[in-house]
């Protein structure tokens, strides 16, 4: 037991950091696991992708994020500087499933037949032009829901600005461009005259 401390404790510490992108190197992937699994320790890369974390030398990192693969990277056993940097381009996991259908009703006659029995009448207001009306689709629109892959990523998000948070405060809004623009359009409308 002793002999794998005093191992460790001649291996170098290295500072790994680097930035994680997808697969067209165009967009960070915050939220990514960044982590030696023998070793028990990680970190996530951040808003913009950035991820920083010691190491020693000869550990295996392994870089993790559900919907892309799962990649890997050793550690030198012989590095001349304390630090590394990488740049990793992270690539889509698609699963292909076969495709299964459901259907509420034993046979497929069946379920056409309580089709055609059904009385439904649609409240759908279509203009003379044969388009729905907007105030239709707006309401359509705010009755959908937010599909899985929507939710997850707000998820993520969340919990990205979360762990973000505890570092430190939010960027000052000051100097935000887009915080103005908005704070001269509401002048424009009038949203701050005092009303009587």
């Amino acid at each position: 037991m002793e002999d794998g401390f005093a191992q460790d404790r001649e291996k170098k510490v290295i500072q790994l950091s680097g930035i994680i992108l997808n697969a067209d190197s165009t967009d960070a992937v915050p939220g990514v696991n960044v982590y030696v699994p023998k070793k028990g320790r990680g970190t996530s890369s951040g808003r913009y992708g950035y991820f920083s974390m010691p190491v020693l030398e000869g550990d295996s990192v392994i870089f993790s994020f559900i919907g892309l693969r799962k990649q890997s990277f050793k550690v030198p056993e012989k590095v001349e500087d304390d630090k590394i940097s990488l740049i990793l381009t992270m690539q889509v996991d698609e699963i292909a499933l076969a495709e299964i259908e459901v259907m509420p009703y034993p046979t497929e006659d069946e379920f056409k037949r309580q089709v055609l029995a059904m009385n439904y009448e649609a409240p759908m207001t279509i203009d003379r032009t044969g388009n729905l009306s907007p105030e239709t689709l707006l309401r359509y629109a705010e009755a959908m829901p937010a599909s899985g892959n929507e939710n997850m990523r707000y998820f993520q998000q969340g919990q990205v600005m979360q762990i973000q948070d505890r570092y430190g405060p939010r960027p000052f809004t000051l100097m935000d461009p887009f915080a103005w623009s908005k704070f001269i359009q509401s002048i424009k409308r009038g949203d701050l005259k005092k009303k009587d």
